[in-house]
């Protein structure tokens, strides 16, 4: 048994068995006749004054203090008052006859009638009170139904519920809290309700209905009842369904298809009320007309300091305009227009009459919105007609339709001006059909369930089915979930364990408009129906009275005649009110389904529901945070990199403290707006860019560190920067080299093994081995920060930014095509620098030493050209002998990198890159970082290079890939912040790249006059191919093994004890190169190269150097070339361009694989167009390399090369020492010295004993041929 009732039934014998009405309650003795009927009927009002005083006031007590206690004395009062109905009832029966109530007036023969049906006070003592006790208990669940989303949470019908069905756009939220509430309330209703419909008959057919539904319908007093209800259905059907398609089409473009079919049902819990009843909760995903004024003073109530008690004497003001009467004291005094704090209470709004003719309540959870103004004055209206549970509350609401006029809120002022015009109209309009076209079906059928319900037709196994039938069938909704006879939905809204009849919303929604059409002639309102305001009107207030005081004491239909000329309900004034907005409506619907044929459908449960559900999911919502993200991070963002060029451009330590409180700041930005960001569940959200922006927001990178973390990750990486910024490499006489140019220049131009080693090894100890122990502390905070985002570690979050799960497995693919390659590159480079450096340094089945491929890293061999030119007498491609000579300097060079841009009709560099980029090192003895860089500003307008240029050919190429990137910073520049970057990290490096060769073809080059001619023969191409290849392939190993490296580290693979043997075993393993002296864990190799410190992902640059290939033959292709793909130049071809361009200015709005198939049809990363652009080397390589019986690869991995020569300025090891050159020097005399003096000794023992043996070599002997 239910507790609830249980604890009612445990409190019946507290109550009696049989109730003892008080002497003066009983009625007397009376005469058959006209006299005694009257004096009967007088006798009878006075004393049910008393007694309906008594029960109303503990009806109230309880509703307003929900307690076992006051439920008892609720229960009590109404079996008195049921006892009273009973013993007069009984009396009207037993004495006045049939034919002397017919003689008599109408309005006392109506009044014998009412009095003479008894309702549940038919029934015996015993059920009375289970009735009585299972309507409270009803109404005691319902009230007392909470919601948890959490243990220690709980939420109630009001505020809370209803605010987040009204509020919410968050599909999940919205499910939770509607399943919840149709679970919390409906469901334990279930096993009372068959019993309440058994007794409710039981009392009705004792009054001669024949069930329950039969006496309601009686009140209407027309035979016609059913069948009028129906045939104005029917006149209104048309307009619902219009309004139900185009709101069902707004709510796809919310939601999506996967939740709204726009031939089915809309899922009922989508339409800003739990029950589905009204739907202007959702006007804002609905407005019409946007940018015309929408009908909400909410705002300007609160601004105002509206109450409760200020909204109810504002309606009491219109009422008394209208020249009816104030609300007496006790209504002031008594009324509970507020939610009280700490007892439960029946929110659900209500009028009372406490039949006293004088106390007058109003019952209300007021909260101060413009929607709660209407209800307050429809509240009142019942007042006004003290009708507590009467049949025709349409007074209240006819006045709201005034009230909800711009023209009365503004005579009210809470609207400062009236704006009149067809759009303005419209949304008002749609405004008013949400809340009351929306209602027509759902008024209409509750009632059509119960009549099923009291007549039989739908049993207790059929409740939630039929419930279900009729609300698709006439409201076309269905539920968000698969509901069954486990559930009890009808239970879940309030007039059904309230037992309140609810047809008469229905009828208040047709008669009030033709009660306010008829007020509107009488306020003699000129102009369209929806605007008319009957405030201050004496005239309506007239009409108006004479329906208040008929009561119900004639007929309605006498009424109705009486007050507006006719007594039929009629749905014309309606439809004449919402005239405008029908016809606009069937306008926008002329593509749409009217109705819902697929009528048995229902939306999926969401993945992962109910988990997420306080998340945001209203698209709507999120684009508005977007666009104020984007406007904001646009001078977040340019602040600090204002702040970071001045930095890189003047290294000391104001500039570098002053980048961090901007880094700082950018980094609470982000934080800040990240979770905000984190809050939105974007999963179904429609505009993929949204769904796009808020992934990338969420994943607030370092920013999700604590505040101290990340100041001490922004100081590591600033310090390492710095340290390797700032690193040289001095000789003994005191010269100290930077890196840019002098090691660079001597790595590149050097031919000397020793001079090479000074450079490579100093540079790594003054710039690599700094910086080991600050990397291992970065490694920690940058994973912290990655497993704050959700990611396994800080390589992870990397990859992620490509969007491929399959990623590393699709560039462990793309190595092993081109592998070959690369393979028979280093052989043919291992054996021209074997006839360089011969034997002692080269060995032809060995690694490289790294030293000596012409750069400090070895990631491209270009500066060996010389060494490795197939044919040094057929023409060789170098630019920079004639850049010298025509006087080139760095603004030539970006000058005619821009004049290649413009060629293509891409756009030309704005002047702030002009008037602020850095193009050469300055010469004032600024420290600067000289790695070559692009910079976005983010204000769409300010874009600049950063480089130390010298003129080189080399240099020229790095212009125009630096060029590149600014012309896809331009490019995008108008798309949101989130998108302004390449579609992935290597399409921006990729698209300076696939400029670049063009504008290293000889025919390029001769084209802007910096070679006289271009010879088209095979040697010459081998030439051109071989100096890309010790570009372009030679990089590849490189490009990949460097993240390999970071991957493996960040995620625990390589520990900080392995830094630098790991770091070698990768760079043999797909380089093939050796480092030329001994490394231990002392050295930190991987930090001399600028992008480990800088912390910059370096596995883009492999991309880029596939797919720049992929690019550059989609763009030879659209250039209409024809020839070899390593002959083409796009120079000046528009079409080249406008493919180009249109795949730069998406940055990253879409995947890359879409931006991929723009430009070369196809999605996928492939080395096919790579392998043809060097397809005549590759042949050629082969040949050569088996000419010389090459091996391709290194199986002598473990050889090293001759370590004798050492750097003139590094200590040597001897006999375990560290010790000076000179000193080595003096001791390898000393021992050749012993030695010898050893080997005499030997020779003279050997005579001595005579003996034929061969000498042995000394150990001392043994060990300076190992020093060799």
């Amino acid at each position: 048994m239910d507790r609830s009732l249980w604890s009612m039934l445990l409190l019946l014998p507290a109550i009696g068995l049989s109730v003892a009405l008080p002497a003066s309650w009983l009625p007397g003795d009376y005469q058959n006749t006209s006299d005694g009927a009257l004096q009967f009927l007088t006798d009878y009002n006075s004393t049910a004054e008393e007694v309906l005083f008594d029960s109303v006031s503990a009806s109230w007590k309880y509703n307003t203090n929900i307690t076992d206690h006051n439920s008892m004395l609720q229960v009590n009062a109404a079996l008195e008052e049921q006892a009273f109905s009973e013993a007069w009832g009984m009396k009207a029966k037993q004495v006045f006859t049939p034919e002397l109530i017919n003689s008599l007036k109408p309005t006392e023969k109506n009044l014998m009638v009412k009095i003479k049906t008894l309702g549940p006070a038919n029934l015996p003592q015993e059920e009375r009170k289970e009735y009585n006790t299972i309507l409270s208990t009803m109404d005691n669940i319902y009230s007392t139904a909470k919601v948890h989303p959490q243990p220690n949470i709980s939420w109630s019908l009001e505020p809370h519920l209803t605010d987040i069905m009204a509020n919410s756009r968050s599909y999940k939220k919205l499910l939770y809290v509607w399943e919840g509430w149709h679970n919390a309330s409906g469901v334990p209703l279930k096993d009372h309700y068959p019993r309440f419909v058994e007794l409710s008959n039981n009392a009705s057919q004792a009054d001669g209905f024949a069930d329950t539904g039969a006496d309601w319908r009686s009140w209407y007093e027309t035979k016609t009842f059913e069948q009028d209800l129906e045939k104005l259905y029917q006149t209104i059907e048309p307009l619902y369904k219009n309004l139900h398609a185009f709101v069902r089409r707004q709510l796809y473009n919310q939601y999506g298809p996967k939740y709204i079919n726009l031939k089915g049902p809309i899922p009922a819990h989508l339409l800003g009320n739990m029950w589905a009843q009204t739907w202007n909760n959702i006007y804002g995903i609905m407005i019409p007309f946007p940018d015309k004024p929408n009908l909400d003073v909410t705002d300007e109530m609160v601004k105002q300091g509206y109450n409760a008690t200020h909204m109810f004497r504002v309606a009491e003001e219109f009422f008394t305009s209208l020249g009816l009467l104030e609300m007496p004291q006790e209504f002031w005094d008594e009324s509970m227009l507020e939610k009280p704090e700490g007892r439960e209470v029946v929110c659900h709004a209500s009028a009372w009459d406490f039949y006293n003719r004088k106390d007058f309540r109003i019952k209300q959870c007021t909260t101060v919105t413009m929607e709660q103004l209407f209800t307050v004055h429809h509240e009142m209206g019942h007042v006004q007609y003290y009708l507590q549970y009467k049949d025709q509350p349409a007074i209240g609401d006819v006045l709201s339709l005034s009230v909800s006029t711009p023209k009365h809120l503004k005579t009210i002022n809470l609207l400062e001006s009236v704006t009149s015009d067809p759009e303005t109209d419209i949304n008002y309009l749609l405004k008013m059909a949400l809340e009351k076209i929306a209602f027509l079906p759902f008024g209409y059928l509750i009632d059509q369930w119960r009549w099923g319900v009291f007549s039989g037709s739908t049993p207790p196994d059929r409740y939630n089915a039929d419930w279900w039938y009729l609300r698709t069938k006439y409201q076309g909704i269905c539920p968000p979930t698969r509901r069954t006879e486990e559930q009890f939905d009808p239970g879940a809204k309030f007039h059904i364990p309230g037992n309140t009849p609810y047809i008469r919303y229905f009828v208040s929604f047709i008669l009030q408009f033709q009660l306010h059409e008829k007020l509107c002639e009488a306020a003699k309102h000129t102009g369209p129906l929806h605007t008319c305001d009957i405030y201050r009107s004496k005239e309506a207030g007239a009409i108006l009275k004479k329906v208040l005081q008929a009561g119900s004491s004639k007929p309605w239909p006498e009424v109705l005649l009486e007050a507006i000329g006719t007594n039929k309900m009629d749905a014309s004034s309606l439809m004449k009110y919402f005239d405008p907005i029908i016809k606009w409506l069937e306008k926008q619907n002329v593509n749409e389904t009217l109705g819902w044929p697929d009528f048995d459908w229902v939306p999926p449960v969401p993945e992962g529901y109910p988990e997420d559900i306080d998340k945001n999911t209203d698209e709507l919502d999120a684009k508005k945070f977007l666009d104020e993200y984007n406007s904001t991070a646009e001078g977040v963002w340019n602040a600090y990199t204002e702040a970071s060029w001045k930095y890189n451009t003047d290294i000391n330590e104001g500039n570098k403290q002053a980048m961090l409180e901007k880094n700082l700041e950018m980094a609470g930005h982000t934080l800040k707006f990240g979770q905000k960001a984190r809050q939105y569940d974007s999963t179904d959200f429609q505009d993929g860019s949204v769904k796009r922006i808020i992934k990338k927001l969420s994943d607030i990178e370092r920013a999700a560190l604590p505040s101290a973390q990340l100041e001490e990750y922004n100081t590591l990486l600033s310090n390492m920067e710095t340290k390797y910024s700032v690193a040289e490499v001095c000789r003994d006489n005191g010269t100290c080299h930077p890196l840019d140019p002098d090691l660079q220049k001597i790595m590149a131009e050097s031919r000397d093994y020793d001079e090479l080693l000074f450079a490579w090894k100093g540079w790594r100890d003054a710039a690599g081995k700094v910086l080991r122990q600050d990397y291992k502390r970065y490694v920690e905070l940058a994973n912290q920060a990655a497993k704050i985002n959700g990611h396994p570690d800080n390589g992870a979050f990397w990859r992620s930014l490509y969007e491929t799960p399959t990623f590393e497995e699709d560039l462990e693919s793309l190595w092993k095509e081109l592998e070959p390659l690369y393979q028979n590159v280093h052989a043919y480079v291992r054996r021209a620098l074997y006839k360089k450096y011969g034997p002692k340094y080269i060995n032809l089945k060995a690694p490289i030493p790294a030293h000596l491929l012409g750069n400090m890293w070895a990631q491209t061999w270009s500066g060996i050209m010389d060494l490795a030119m197939p044919y040094p007498h057929a023409t060789q491609v170098d630019a920079t002998p004639a850049m010298v000579e025509q006087g080139w300097n760095a603004i030539k060079m970006f000058q005619e990198s821009d004049k290649f841009f413009t060629s293509l009709g891409l756009l030309p560099m704005p002047q702030e890159f002009w008037n602020k980029s850095m193009l050469e090192k300055p010469s004032d003895g600024r420290q600067v970082v000289c790695h070559a860089s692009a910079w976005d500003f983010y204000n769409r307008k300010d874009f600049r290079i950063k480089q130390c240029t010298v003129v080189t050919m080399d240099d020229l190429i790095t212009v125009h890939h630096e060029m590149g990137h600014v012309q896809y910073f331009l490019q995008y520049k108008d798309q949101p912040v989130s998108f302004r970057d390449g579609a992935n990290p290597g399409f921006h490096e990729a698209i300076g790249d696939v400029l670049a060769l063009s504008v290293s073809t000889p025919k390029h080059l001769q084209s802007i006059g910096l070679l006289d001619k271009v010879e088209s023969n095979a040697e010459s191409d081998i030439n051109f191919l071989m100096s890309m290849a010790l570009d372009k392939i030679a990089f590849l190993p490189f490009g990949y093994l460097m993240d390999q490296w970071r991957w493996k580290v960040f995620d625990g693979r390589i520990p900080p004890t392995e830094y630098s043997k790991e770091w070698w075993n990768l760079r043999m393993k797909y380089q093939g190169l050796s480092p030329p002296v001994a490394r231990t864990e002392d050295d930190f190799d991987p930090g001399a190269k600028f992008h480990i410190p800088a912390n910059v992902p370096y596995v883009r640059y492999f991309v880029s150097f596939i797919i720049q290939f992929q690019f550059h033959k989609a763009l030879c292709e659209a250039a209409k070339h024809v020839g070899p793909l390593h002959t083409c130049d796009i120079y000046t071809s528009k079409e080249a361009g406008k493919l180009l361009g249109d795949v730069m200015k998406l940055g990253s709005s879409k995947p890359w694989p879409e931006a991929m198939t723009m430009i070369t049809g196809q999605p996928k990363m492939s080395a096919q167009p790579l392998m043809q652009y060097f397809q005549p080397l590759i042949q050629w390589l082969e040949a050569e390399n088996n000419k010389n019986n090459d091996i391709r690869g290194w199986p002598e991995y473990a050889w090293k090369p001759s370590s004798a020569v050492e750097d003139k300025t590094s200590k040597v090891d001897f006999l375990g020492m560290s010790v000076d050159s000179p000193a080595a020097m003096a001791g390898q005399w000393i021992l050749l010295v012993i030695g010898l003096v050893l080997l005499v000794a030997t020779i003279l023992l050997a005579y001595k004993y005579r003996k034929s043996r061969k000498p042995e070599k000394s150990l001392s002997t043994m060990e300076l041929k190992q020093k060799d």
